[in-house]
């Protein structure tokens, strides 16, 4: 139903702004700064004052620089933003080792570059990241300065304690790392497929307005068509008998007809409501406009109705109609034999129910359905030769549009003995009949 190529969208992280990681490094260099400032002038620690301020020097000078060589607009490819991260990385180990190592409590703060790469950078960048940090962290056991103290005081925690420390850090970054990414991907994996429905629905949308201008200019045509029509009469009543006009007056007089038929049947299809031409549909209509452009791949569909006339009458909805055409789509799929099409309806509700006789819903797939980039394809296909290459939004975008008219949706597997998926679309009667009413 959605051409691969359409959607050229991925899970893949976005690219991160220079200006983020900037004004990340501008807190740092102040937080630092503030930090070392206080802990001699203020508490009155020994320290090496120089070695960190020139430290910090460093940081500033990079963003100065940075900000001069780059406009803050400008995005990051893989390895310059790696390579800032793991900077970062090194400049804060350097502070660490020269005010005691892990015994400084700012020692958590290893977690921040790593969480950062975590919600914008893939991976196996974040897993690197992360065994730089750990590799800062297991180093600044055995190499680091004196805490700072007091004057003629020394400041050593247990080596159990430190050790203590190191796991807290290691498995902190471990733990935020995963947390971070799970949820910056679920957030970017859900725009995309947002941005993938809003194109689908403004495809759509398109050849809908492409079948009014249809039904428009058919109407428009009908009255040159008319006079075409009494010409050719004229013509044939004036030409002489014989005459070798005659049969090109025929011919004339057979096209005009042909073309008055194509036009009625475009002009009828609106025929039925008060609505523009080819605006409503009744509930057998729908079903069969999305159930026929299923049937020449070879698995009989059949229809069942159950319900008391009048059928249910709904407005053409674009985004309707290409979601249920992607769940008869996947239910022809996988079917082995046969698909059946239930539709049902009363006073209180409208439902269609799609059934195939495939091998149904695999368990960690029916927990998900209707989430973002879960693609049922695979060894289940129709067609063994073709790859598993579904982006898996298929059933994401027909939820999100059929939902989106009041129905709810319900995806399980056929009982035992029976195999196969079954899907339920219910409407309650009146958000079906809505937009007609509202005509």
């Amino acid at each position: 139903m959605l051409s691969e190529d359409a959607l050229s969208t991925t899970a893949s992280p976005g690219r991160l702004r220079l200006d983020t990681l900037v004004r990340l490094r501008w807190l740092a260099v102040i937080g630092q700064s503030v930090a070392v400032a206080g802990v001699h002038f203020g508490l009155g620690f020994s320290l090496p004052f120089g070695l960190c301020f020139l430290l910090i020097a460093v940081s500033a000078w990079l963003n100065i620089a940075l900000r001069i060589r780059y406009p803050m607009s400008h995005r990051l490819s893989l390895w310059p933003a790696t390579g800032l991260l793991a900077y970062d990385l090194t400049q804060l180990a350097g502070l660490l080792y020269l005010t005691g190592g892990l015994q400084n409590p700012f020692a958590i703060l290893f977690l921040a570059p790593v969480l950062i790469s975590a919600t914008s950078l893939p991976p196996r960048v974040t897993m690197a990241l992360g065994a730089l940090s750990a590799l800062y962290a297991t180093a600044l056991i055995f190499w680091r300065r004196p805490l700072p103290w007091s004057p003629g005081e020394t400041l050593e925690l247990p080596f159990v304690y430190i050790i203590g420390i190191w796991t807290a850090i290691t498995l902190g970054i471990a733990f935020t790392a995963i947390y971070a990414w799970r949820v910056a991907d679920e957030a970017r994996s859900l725009a995309q497929a947002l941005s993938a429905t809003e194109f689908v629905l403004a495809r759509e949308q398109h050849l809908t307005q492409l079948d009014g201008l249809a039904a428009a200019a058919a109407h428009e045509l009908g009255t040159p068509l008319a006079t075409i029509t009494l010409v050719t009469k004229e013509m044939a009543r004036e030409a002489p008998p014989g005459s070798p006009l005659a049969e090109d007056i025929t011919l004339l007089r057979e096209q005009v007809e042909r073309c008055r038929g194509i036009l009625g049947k475009l002009t009828s299809l609106g025929a039925d409501g008060d609505a523009g031409p080819m605006e409503q549909l009744s509930l057998s209509h729908l079903v069969e406009e999305v159930a026929g452009p299923q049937r020449p791949f070879g698995v009989p569909i059949t229809v069942t109705r159950d319900g008391v006339d009048p059928q249910p009458v709904c407005r053409r909805n674009p985004g309707v109609i290409y979601g249920l055409g992607n769940i008869v789509d996947n239910a022809v799929d996988f079917a082995r034999n046969a698909v059946a099409i239930e539709e049902r309806w009363n006073d209180q509700f409208v439902e269609i129910v799609v059934r195939d006789d495939g091998p149904g819903f695999a368990p960690d797939v029916l927990l998900r359905i209707g989430e973002p980039y879960v693609t049922t394809r695979g060894a289940g296909q129709r067609h063994a030769d073709e790859p598993a290459s579904g982006l898996g939004l298929g059933l994401f975008i027909a939820r999100s549009l059929i939902e989106r008219t009041g129905a709810v949706i319900t995806t399980s597997n056929a009982p035992a003995p029976a195999t196969g998926a079954v899907v339920a679309i219910r409407w309650p009667r009146q958000a079906f009949e809505r937009d007609v009413a509202a005509t």
